[in-house]
């Protein structure tokens, strides 16, 4: 293992401190318990939108806070939900008076531990559970995972809070723009947790795991190694019966890096995504991408479809102003 690390202890503190010394005009850093908050606080009555995870999807989630976006976000250890007392010190930081909104990604730690934090908090809130990853079927035991729609939530329902929509308001919109939102992800390499020192998985040079998630885990299966163009039409097919997206119908792509996959690659993967539904008469609107939901090191990506209308079309417009997502 090569990192620049000096040791595993340490690696999150550390980063933590550079990150908020990189964004001192964004964010504030809360040392103990661990969560980062915008520097701006929100207008009086404004909803609190809160979210976190693991740490090592960066710039997932503390990369969205700020104006427009998250009020605060609480980072766990690497691949390790928050604690229920950072949700909590959190929530008591940025609530205003319009009550909390948890934006959660759906694992088990992550549910569990907000939950916790969601019945100890003494306000009106309420929860959007994130789960657009489609490489798991809607029966699965713990249902489907929280990927990089994640971000779609917290962008749309970041500018409707912004706006002065209420909780309820909030929470409707964040569920609405979820089941609107599915992605899917493949794989070319594992990758490295510091603490465990070599790959979590092994893949040969002929192969790809197809439909993993980001947290290091395998996919769905491991296929051989293919051409571009059909890594894409696979995963835009499997999303495209999901959303089952009409012609016309108007939507955001985004693609999504896992953490090691050159720019170059991503958009060569943004167009085949484009011709793929420009044949079926789908408009697409707006487009992300870059690598948002990391998982450390792995090579890999997901695309990542939302429908829009023109309200989501509006918010997603809106001005924001964070570490790692900056519009109008």
């Amino acid at each position: 293992m090569k990192k620049f690390i000096n040791t595993v202890d340490t690696l999150l503190d550390e980063s933590l401190l550079g990150f908020s010394k990189a964004h001192t005009d964004i964010i504030q850093l809360n040392a103990q318990p661990h969560f980062v908050k915008r520097i701006n606080p929100p207008k009086p009555g404004k909803v609190a939108l809160i979210s976190g995870g693991g740490s090592g999807h960066e710039p997932l989630h503390i990369g969205f806070v700020g104006s427009g976006m998250l009020d605060a976000a609480c980072p766990g250890q690497i691949f390790t939900s928050p604690t229920p007392d950072q949700m909590l010190a959190a929530a008591q930081a940025v609530e205003s008076g319009g009550g909390v909104l948890f934006i959660v990604k759906n694992y088990a730690g992550d549910v569990m531990n907000f939950e916790m934090a969601s019945e100890m908090l003494d306000c009106p809130n309420a929860t959007v559970l994130v789960n657009d990853d489609v490489s798991l079927p809607k029966t699965h035991s713990m249902g489907r995972r929280g990927v990089a729609g994640t971000l779609i939530v917290e962008k749309i329902v970041g500018a409707a809070a912004e706006n002065g929509a209420d909780l309820s308001t909030c929470k409707a919109l964040g569920d609405r723009v979820n089941n609107a939102t599915a992605s899917m992800g493949v794989a070319l390499s594992s990758c490295t947790v510091p603490a465990l020192g070599k790959p979590t998985f092994e893949i040969s040079d002929t192969e790809m795991e197809m439909g993993v998630g980001i947290h290091g885990e395998r996919g769905r299966e491991t296929v051989e190694l293919t051409s571009a163009t059909e890594i894409v039409e696979h995963l835009c097919s499997i999303i495209d019966d999901e959303l089952k997206p009409k012609k016309d119908q108007s939507v955001l792509l985004h693609i999504n890096g896992f953490g090691a996959t050159p720019l170059m690659e991503l958009y060569l993967v943004y167009d085949l995504a484009v011709q793929f539904w420009q044949k079926r008469g789908v408009t697409i609107c707006r487009s992300l991408v870059g690598n948002y939901t990391t998982s450390l090191d792995m090579a890999g990506c997901s695309v990542t479809l939302s429908l829009l209308d023109e309200e989501l079309l509006k918010l997603w417009d809106a001005p924001v102003h964070t570490a790692a997502l900056h519009l109008g």
